[in-house]
């Protein structure tokens, strides 16, 4: 058999290391699936839609540290996928998004499910490109996966038109030589560095805000260091949205995550007056309430990014470094160490201290909120959260799209003690979470996935159900259910709307009828229990963790709609 246009693609991809492909086949993917019967260097991942097709890409990716594969189905099914790859732009997700496109030959005729691709994807990749010759795909692969795995890390799309993916290439002299991302770990230059350990140095009270580049860096721990040498608190992008955890929340000097909005974010600041920025987005926030900006007029800026943009986007900064995240922070906190005077050691040993004591404080009196609400029924979110967090072993990741109910309790309460096994909902595009718990659960065989979803979240993705069952993908989906778009409620309030104030909200409950999502998960071949209690919840999720198959745990919550968003 002579070997074809995607014959090639498929030797790129496994010279690469890809072992899966995610996707949902049509007739110009065929020759792609057909392709895979007689290759077994790759195996393809069936998702039933879109949706949790391109979500499971997004979490394998995220979680192993590599490239994602995605397959589509022409325009429409690209079109089902916006949402997700709009995520995946979001958290800078490496991911190489394919579909097959139209016979060329048709073009002029405007064809069964064509349409222009490349121009849709445009917005939400880092390249976007349709290969016209089969001589040029092994160019275009290479490059778009070089361009994807680069720092800022992203997206990038290929169309492929079905002759071109069918074209023979024996008779071809085509460049086959490996995908190869080159070494982008700069660091950013001593006189930046100089002039940030001077900041940092001479404040009276720093406080440092981090985000998922950290982590995606490898950088954690090089953060630790900095925290400890100048004694700042690390806070968080805002909370649920944060994306991956930059820093060990049962740290001492684990500040928290902020919340969504300027005004309470500018309260949390205020006592600052130097700010050290990592590794995140200054801000992305979330409905406009007031004209307060979240960072004070008073604190100076000090922002570390590898990508410039980044850089004075959104506020002004004192001192900009741009380069790479761990080995920025760590030329800094060398400098730091070298420069520091035994009285300025003093001072930042008592400030460590005092966040210490604060720290423990906060902690003890979220435990003590807890406890208070332990006789209420259903759950609160608190006690569901805590319900939960009380049974995870130290080797867990938690996938988290249930926005009003985590509220980064996990955190608060010191459960997550390794920054690499979170993932926070940072895009907000829902239908994220399930594919993501089941994609990182893929990535990571060996360690523990949970899931905590919300019952409205989990419903546009939860064909993702199936795919779990059929590749028998050992992930723990905790539901909180309280049949209602509760965050739309908050945020009506939060704008004043009237309708909203007297309590009267339009399309926001989930109720006549409610939906049985055990039904559901057992229509799929699914595991699945529903529970009342916090006891009975923490026995179903250590009984879903000591099992080797998918399980669905439907929790009912309280149903009343809170006024704010609990980020402590």
């Amino acid at each position: 058999m002579s070997k074809t246009g995607i014959d090639l693609f498929l030797d790129l991809l496994s010279d690469h290391g890809v072992k899966y492909i995610f996707g949902n086949p049509g007739s110009t993917e065929l020759p792609l699936n057909d392709a895979l019967t007689r290759d077994s260097r790759l195996k393809y991942i069936l998702g039933l839609q879109e949706v949790p097709v391109m979500a499971m890409a997004d979490g394998y990716s995220m979680a192993s540290g590599s490239l994602g594969v995605v397959n589509l189905h022409v325009c429409p099914g690209l079109g089902n996928a916006m949402g997700m790859l709009y995520n995946a732009f979001r958290e800078g997700t490496p991911l190489l998004v394919t579909a097959g496109q139209q016979d060329r030959r048709l073009y002029f005729d405007e064809p069964i499910l064509g349409g222009e691709m490349v121009e849709v994807t445009r917005p939400w990749t880092k390249w976007s490109v349709e290969v016209s010759r089969v001589e040029d795909l092994p160019a275009a692969v290479r490059r778009a996966a070089q361009i994807a795995l680069t720092p800022p890390t992203g997206p990038v799309f290929l169309s492929l038109p079905v002759d071109v993916q069918m074209e023979p290439v024996e008779e071809l002299e085509l460049d086959m030589s490996p995908i190869r991302v080159p070494d982008t770990r700069v660091r950013p230059p001593i006189r930046a560095i100089e002039r940030a350990v001077q900041l940092l140095t001479t404040a009276r009270n720093p406080a440092i805000l981090a985000g998922s580049r950290v982590t995606e860096r490898g950088a954690n721990q090089a953060l630790v260091e900095l925290a400890e040498a100048v004694g700042a608190p690390v806070f968080t992008e805002s909370g649920t949205t944060h994306g991956r955890l930059p820093f060990p929340s049962n740290h001492p000097l684990y500040g928290q995550g902020l919340p969504p909005w300027a005004p309470e974010i500018h309260k949390r600041l205020k006592e600052f007056d130097v700010l050290f920025v990592t590794g995140m987005d200054l801000f992305r926030l979330y409905i406009y309430y007031t004209p307060n900006q979240a960072i004070p007029r008073h604190c100076k800026v000090i922002h570390l990014d590898e990508n410039p943009a980044e850089i004075g986007k959104n506020f002004p900064v004192e001192v900009g470094l741009i380069g790479d995240t761990r080995e920025g922070l760590t030329g800094i906190t060398n400098s730091l160490k070298n420069h520091m005077s035994l009285e300025q050691q003093r001072v930042i040993e008592d400030r460590s201290i005092d966040w210490q004591t604060r720290h423990d404080e906060a902690r003890a009196s979220l435990r003590t909120q807890i406890d208070s609400e332990r006789t209420v029924a259903p759950l609160t979110p608190l006690c569901f959260m805590e319900a939960i967090g009380r049974v995870l072993p130290e080797n867990v990741a938690v996938i988290e799209e249930a926005v009003t109910t985590t509220n980064t309790t996990l955190e608060r309460l010191g459960y997550l003690k390794d920054p690499e096994g979170y993932f926070g909902h940072r895009g907000w595009g829902l239908g994220w979470g399930l594919g993501v718990t089941i994609g990182a659960q893929l990535a990571w065989p060996n360690k523990h996935v949970v899931g905590i979803l919300g019952e409205g979240a989990i419903m546009y993705g939860i064909q993702g159900l199936w795919t779990a069952v059929k590749y028998q993908i050992p992930a723990t989906i905790v539901v909180a259910n309280n049949a209602q778009y509760n965050i739309l409620k908050i945020c009506a309030q939060g704008m004043n709307l009237p309708g909203a104030m007297q309590g009267d909200y339009e399309g926001m409950d989930l109720v006549g009828p409610e939906y049985d999502l055990v039904a559901i998960a057992n229509s799929m071949g699914m595991r699945a229990t529903r529970v009342n209690t916090a006891d009975e919840l923490s026995d179903a999720v250590q009984e879903s963790l000591a099992i080797s198959e998918p399980m669905l745990i439907d929790t009912p919550i309280t149903r009343e709609t809170g006024k704010k968003l609990n980020y402590g």
